[in-house]
């Protein structure tokens, strides 16, 4: 393994000035999720499932919206390589317009048939009641989340990562503030519960919007123009887009469809289950930070290297990003070994869900140096280089054929406990990444997609 790269500095200080930013809005968002959980955590059980199982709904949209934005920032990186800015005023008035499609659909089942939806992943009607107050409210803000999510992957790929972070940072913390006011009744707020919960966080999309839009304009950046200057683009032009973005967003839309299949499974198991499902996945967001960060510093960069078809340092950098990747993986692995008793005891649960929690955190610390490989070549490289189309059939596959067909036995047929359909979920991921590594080095998966026509 060579580590001589480590002493490059133009890479290392292009790669921190992308990956850690990007890594501390994770951080302060993935820690005000963790936050939200521990405080609906002290209401009981049934709320922490209640939150879980409606925030199902809102990571369906958010994934969706990945697909699409990632697809789309694809372009916006490797034009930004050319300094086309007319060219990525369009894609991202293509990108606004279809999140924003997504956007609305979601919120009108959020906020029209809360009940159905959670019906899907579970028959307590205790948890669908909690769940579905929070979902009506929450629901609202889904177009602004849609919005939002579009203006921060072109503002990444043109090199502008600080101010996604700062408009982030600011509506996070705000948003930890109110709901802590709203769920337990604090100065002059009353107590809503989880209902306080979804206040605060439809209130935080939305001042994220306002943020965006205001600081687009006053610091002038290349996005800051008449509005009709996104949609100055032919059919062939869009066409072009599609043909790479879409792909990703059906990605993302069968994978995440396959997660929520996975949680549903989890529910059929009991709420405790859930509970202890939910606590894990809060942790499994604090330990991805970094590797956010480091997967978006890899698009840009590879993209950007594409763009000024610089060919074989496109590929060095992925092979550079693999490493580091791999060697934090561990890193981060054993210290989750030696902090799962320390993270139990931050929550109020009865002895059952603290011992799934314990196994699921294991399970989970053992095997994040190979979720790591998979997330690095999939969305810092396949996607960089164009690749969408493999990607798209190799997670389908992955998923569909060996992960929610293990979910389904392990819960239906041998009636596992939670840890064990976990394990047997996790399968996939080992597949996967047999097949992704030897994508990933035939190097079929670079393409200048901004040096063609069509």
């Amino acid at each position: 393994m060579n580590l001589s790269f480590f002493r490059d500095k133009k890479f290392i200080r292009s790669m921190l000035g992308l990956a850690v930013p990007v890594a501390f809005q994770q951080f302060i968002s993935a820690g005000v999720n963790m936050v939200d959980v521990l405080m609906v955590g002290q209401l009981g059980e049934t709320s922490i499932a209640a939150l879980g199982l409606a925030n199902q709904v809102f990571f369906l949209l958010i994934v969706f919206l990945f697909g699409i934005t990632s697809g789309m920032a694809i372009f916006a990186a490797q034009y930004w390589g050319k300094r086309d800015i007319e060219n990525i005023r369009n894609v991202l008035g293509i990108s606004v317009t279809i999140a924003s499609a997504v956007g609305i659909l979601f919120s009108l089942a959020a906020t029209l048939f809360p009940e159905t939806v959670l019906g899907f992943y579970t028959k307590d009607q205790e948890v669908i009641a909690l769940g579905s107050s929070y979902l009506r409210i929450v629901g609202l803000s889904y177009v602004f989340t849609a919005i939002v999510t579009s203006y921060f992957a072109v503002l990444r790929s043109i090199m502008l990562v600080k101010m996604t972070v700062l408009i982030s940072v600011v509506a996070l913390i705000l948003k930890s503030l109110l709901g802590y006011a709203l769920i337990f009744g604090i100065w002059i707020f009353p107590e809503l519960g989880v209902r306080g919960a979804g206040i605060a966080t439809a209130f935080a999309w939305g001042l994220q919007f306002l943020f965006t839009i205001f600081l687009v304009y006053y610091l002038k950046t290349p996005l800051a123009t008449h509005p009709r200057q996104f949609f100055r683009f032919d059919r062939v032009f869009l066409s072009k887009i599609l043909k790479t973005a879409m792909p990703a967003a059906v990605n993302e839309v069968f994978w995440s469809i396959g997660i929520t299949i996975y949680m549903a499974v989890y529910a059929h198991i009991s709420t405790n289950a859930v509970a202890a499902v939910q606590i894990n996945a809060s942790i499994e967001e604090i330990a991805f930070v970094l590797f956010i960060g480091l997967g978006n510093a890899c698009a840009i960069m590879i993209g950007n290297k594409i763009g000024e078809n610089e060919i074989e340092l496109a590929f060095e950098y992925s092979r550079r990003f693999l490493i580091i990747i791999i060697l934090i993986a561990i890193f981060l692995g054993i210290s989750i070994l030696f902090l799962r008793m320390p993270i139990i005891g931050l929550y109020e649960v009865s002895d059952e869900v603290a011992s799934n929690v314990y196994k699921l955190l294991t399970i989970f610390a053992l095997t994040l140096w190979l979720r790591s490989i998979n997330f690095i070549l999939f969305v810092g490289a396949l996607r960089a280089g164009g690749d969408t189309r493999f990607a798209m059939f190799m997670e389908i596959f992955s998923i569909w054929v060996i992960g929610v067909p293990a979910a389904l036995i392990g819960g239906f047929v041998l009636h596992l406990p939670v840890y064990g359909v976990y394990l047997l979920v996790l399968s996939e991921e080992a597949v996967k990444a047999i097949i992704i590594l030897r994508r990933y080095r035939s190097r079929k998966w670079i393409h200048d997609l901004v040096g063609v026509t069509a």
